[in-house]
């Protein structure tokens, strides 16, 4: 815990003026709707620029009260919320206490979750919602919200009720496509009709999973590297496909938790912007493995250290994903395969 809160005291106090770099998008965007705005800034061209919002409609009632506090009060309440928020996932976890305390000293090392945690940016909310529907696989109502405010907030998450679908939990699905329903309506009276053609037409403009700056996708890496677009591309696709098979195989045939962490790992790879912080939804994965014994698991954390910002090869993002993706599947497929497997308890708590 003093590692964690020594480095999070430390990264909050050099930010400067990259502190809520991403919240500030959040808060112009709800400031716009508050003062009769559109909710997009059609004029952006390219991810990653200061102030664009490309979050779907449906984000946008879970962050409106913060357009009503000035930026810089408000970007403090946020990154303390962020804090509190990561905090209750870790403690959310269903391992063991040592796990946790793992988990908690591995964050404070990481330099996604650090950087993610500085830019004021999602990932923690992502984290949290992932851990709860973790520990709550088996109630159809919670997992099903925690997937749905997942996917409002981010659409990929919306990965986990793709998984609830096919591994017949028809309660969370039901559940998280109420929510997403009742959070769609909400953002279309806020926001008005026309936010859902211009969120598509921005995203359509500004998601090139190939020649996106500092997009660490493997297509992305290869392309800074100097392969060719084409070839890049080839790549990518390739990638992309290979994860969504992996996920429906994994649904089908891995006990629940294992097949459930393929989901959240397969959210983050099938992005076709993948940005280094998103990296902080690896400690899931990272902290089954580590209450099963692995300890090498930590390594994949390890890998991106604070300490070694700006050091790291952009190669060794997208080779942690698919790390823990093999990691995963290779644990939960040595436990047992098919539903059965599921059946006999693998979605029960490790730990209290």
């Amino acid at each position: 815990m003093v590692v964690f809160a020594l480095t999070v005291a430390m990264t909050v106090a050099v930010a400067g003026t990259t502190l809520g770099y991403d919240f500030a998008a959040y808060h112009a965007a709800a400031d716009r709707v508050l003062h009769g705005k559109p909710l997009y800034d059609m004029a952006y061209q390219e991810a990653g620029p200061y102030g664009l919002f490309i979050y779907p409609p449906t984000f946008l009632p879970l962050v409106l009260v913060f357009g009503l506090v000035p930026l810089a009060p408000a970007t403090w309440l946020w990154i303390a919320g962020l804090v509190a928020v990561f905090l209750g996932g870790v403690a959310a976890l269903p391992v063991r206490r040592g796990t946790r305390w793992a988990i908690l000293l591995l964050a404070g090392l990481s330099w996604p979750f650090l950087y993610a945690l500085k830019l004021g940016q999602v990932g923690p909310i992502l984290f949290a919602l992932f851990a709860l529907g973790w520990r709550w696989l088996d109630r159809g109502p919670a997992l099903g919200a925690t997937g749905a405010l997942g996917a409002a907030i981010k659409i990929q998450p919306g990965l986990v009720l793709a998984w609830a679908l096919l591994t017949r939990r028809w309660t969370a699905v039901l559940t998280g496509s109420l929510v997403l329903v009742v959070l769609a309506v909400v953002a279309t009276l806020l926001a008005g009709a026309g936010s859902w053609a211009d969120f598509l037409t921005l995203m359509g403009r500004i998601n090139d999973p190939i020649t996106t700056p500092h997009n660490f996708t493997p297509g992305a890496v290869l392309y800074q590297a100097g392969v060719p677009r084409d070839v890049a591309a080839v790549v990518q696709w390739v990638s992309t496909a290979v994860v969504a098979g992996l996920f429906v195989w994994a649904a089908l045939r891995l006990p629940a938790v294992p097949s459930y962490l393929v989901a959240v790992i397969a959210s983050q790879l099938v992005s076709p912007v993948l940005w280094d912080h998103y990296a902080v939804i690896l400690l899931l994965p990272v902290a089954w493995l580590l209450d099963r014994g692995h300890w090498w698991a930590a390594l994949v954390i390890l890998a991106t250290p604070v300490f070694l910002v700006g050091l790291v090869p952009a190669w060794v993002y997208p080779l942690a994903f698919w790390a823990c993706l093999a990691s995963v599947i290779w644990v939960g497929h040595a436990t047992g395969t098919g539903r059965s497997a599921a059946a006999s308890g693998a979605t029960a708590p490790a730990g209290g």
